[in-house]
């Protein structure tokens, strides 16, 4: 979309919110003492997003409260800021304490490698952040217009430049941070300085970004990161066991809207390669391009991947070279193998052990059988390495002594929870899903709370075939915003109403493709019975290792049209 065609359109409605808003105060504190509600003010709950929090309501609890004509239950998800994923086992303990205290008692790692607190009610919101900051925690910007938590893949034993890596997603959260004062005033009771609520903000200017913006590093051959569905990807380039820089992507996405054909998944384009000391002036400058020429008037065409396509990557890369005032090097060839982690015991170079445990669709908390959130407590008491959160929702209890070995394997028993064997396939392994129902407003069927289901009966199929233990992907997400990244999953399950879904299939399983719809409006039920002919069809004709979203392609049956509306259904990068 052109300048002067944007301008003709009126702005959107958070534009104005932005711009009125006083560097993103509002009257969030004002808002926080009224106690009369649960809730803050519509305006006040989209900056609130700024701050790293949604407000939501139990939508399993809608229909009972409306009956007794009173408000929506109301309560907070609070998202932690946390680049690379890697915490402290003190901050570990403060924010399991936290879940307890102040929220509903779980932990939920999400696919941005950080943590989400559920059910905070007002009042504990407020304590929640100060008591996140005496952590050394925070959530500023793990929500809202601005660059998210910045993921990496993050395992000590898979990468050799997993120190420098980490390095990298720590210096890009904090230099592409916003500038205002507004969260300190607001959560930590900060006397405004001389200018709040003017405070010059160089990177984002007064409206900040037209949408959100989020990065990832991969190290190949692991794609744990889905490098190619971020708005700006660096992928690593290792040569003779150093990092020599990085191949850059831009323009990835996985948003879109049901019915609308404006809107639609796609792959970041890889545009070139730069070295390490130029990473942080290539991101600075993608995101001020986003800022001069995203859509401002429509926010389901506002993310980078449709200034991209508007205006073409031709342009976008001139546009970027310009303003670093250097070329960007050809890009470098790269080859990704997977996107799982590695579970299990793994021993470093350096004699330290990593447990990387699975935790289905991310969820950390104590059942009668299998008490994570008590057992990783006391793992964390006993633990001096650190913690490490994945994309693909599961854990890493990293830098372990070899002495120690033992005992926190018999803190693990005693509460329950399973080592996985390494190696472990089958297509647990390779499953996501996204919070969906009750929590998020968003959410049109279930996804989380239907994993595990889905699973089982996946799982009832794949048995009397052989394929137990066949490395599938499969990914669930309760609406087409693609916060589980759905579209790029061989199965993918997208909610098209309360227990309906639209199948997708053929997603490449190292990332490197998306999939395609098969089938619309369906139930659970349905959708195992439209994957059964195909998998037994799998289990006889498929070549030596391939993979199941391959062969549903060789074998022709993605030859329906599209039912998503998606242009760039069948794009691919080449890995």
């Amino acid at each position: 979309m052109s300048k002067s065609s944007a301008n003709a359109r009126p702005l959107a409605e958070e534009e104005t919110v932005k711009a009125q808003s006083r560097r993103l105060r509002g009257t969030i504190a004002s808002g926080l003492a009224d106690l009369v509600t649960g809730a803050l003010s519509d305006t006040d709950t989209k900056l609130l997003k700024f701050h790293g929090a949604y407000q939501q309501d139990d939508r399993d609890l809608r229909l009972e409260r409306q009956g007794q004509r009173l408000e929506p239950a109301y309560e907070f998800m609070v998202r932690v800021r946390m680049p690379g994923g890697v915490c402290t086992p003190a901050q570990w303990q403060g924010l399991t304490g936290l879940a307890r205290e102040r929220g509903n008692g779980t932990l939920r790692i999400t696919t941005r490698q950080t943590f989400q607190f559920h059910g905070i009610l007002k009042a504990d919101l407020k304590p929640l952040m100060a008591e996140l900051n005496a952590l050394g925690l925070d959530s500023i910007a793990a929500c809202g217009d601005v660059n998210r938590n910045v993921i990496c893949h993050n395992h000590p034993a898979t990468s050799p430049v997993f120190r420098e890596i980490r390095a990298f997603a720590a210096d890009l959260s904090a230099a592409l941070l916003p500038r205002t004062a507004a969260y300190r005033e607001t959560w930590l009771d900060e006397p405004p300085a001389e200018g709040a609520g003017a405070e010059e903000e160089p990177l984002y200017g007064p409206t900040y970004l037209p949408r959100k913006f989020k990065i990832g590093i991969a190290v190949p051959p692991v794609n744990d990161v889905d490098v190619l569905a971020q708005d700006l990807g660096f992928v690593a380039i290792i040569e003779e066991g150093g990092l020599v820089g990085f191949n850059v992507a831009v323009g990835g996405g996985m948003g879109a809207s049901h019915g609308d054909r404006a809107t639609y998944p796609r792959l970041a384009d890889l545009i070139g390669f730069c070295a390490p000391g130029q990473v942080l002036a290539v991101a600075e400058q993608v995101m001020r391009i986003q800022r001069d020429h995203g859509d401002r008037t429509n926010r389901r065409h506002a993310r980078l991947k449709y200034t991209l396509d508007d205006r073409g990557v031709a342009w976008f890369k001139a546009e970027l070279e310009d303003r670093l005032g250097f070329a960007l090097e050809p890009v470098r060839d790269i080859h990704f193998e997977s996107r799982n982690d590695r579970f299990g015991w793994v021993e470093d170079d350096e004699g330290r052990l990593h447990l990387t445990l699975r935790a289905l669709a991310g969820r950390l908390q104590d059942e009668p059988e299998c008490r994570r959130l008590t057992a990783l407590a006391e793992v964390a008491r006993i633990h001096d390495g650190d913690f490490r959160l994945t994309p693909n929702q599961n854990l890493t209890i990293s830098g372990v002594r070899p002495g120690r070995k033992s005992v926190i394997e018999a803190v693990l028993a005693r509460h329950g929870v399973p080592i996985p064997a390494e190696p472990e396939e089958g297509e647990r392994r390779h499953a996501i899903a996204c919070v969906s129902l009750p929590t998020c407003g968003l959410a049109m069927a279930e996804a989380e709370r239907a994993l595990p289901g889905f699973l089982e009966r996946l799982e009832g199929v794949l048995r009397p075939l052989g394929l137990s233990g066949e490395p599938i992907s499969v990914r669930v997400s309760g609406c087409p915003n693609g916060c589980a990244r759905p579209r790029l999953a061989e199965i993918g399950l997208v909610g098209k109403s309360l227990g309906r879904y639209i199948l997708y299939l053929g997603g490449g399983f190292a990332g490197e493709r998306l999939n395609t719809a098969y089938r619309e409006n369906l139930s659970l039920e349905e959708v195992i019975a439209a994957l059964t002919p195909l998998l037994a069809d799998y289990a006889v004709r498929r070549e030596p290792s391939e993979r199941f979203g391959d062969f549903v392609i060789r074998a022709g049956y993605l030859t329906a049209p599209d039912l998503s509306g998606n242009p760039s259904t069948t794009q691919e990068m080449p890995l």
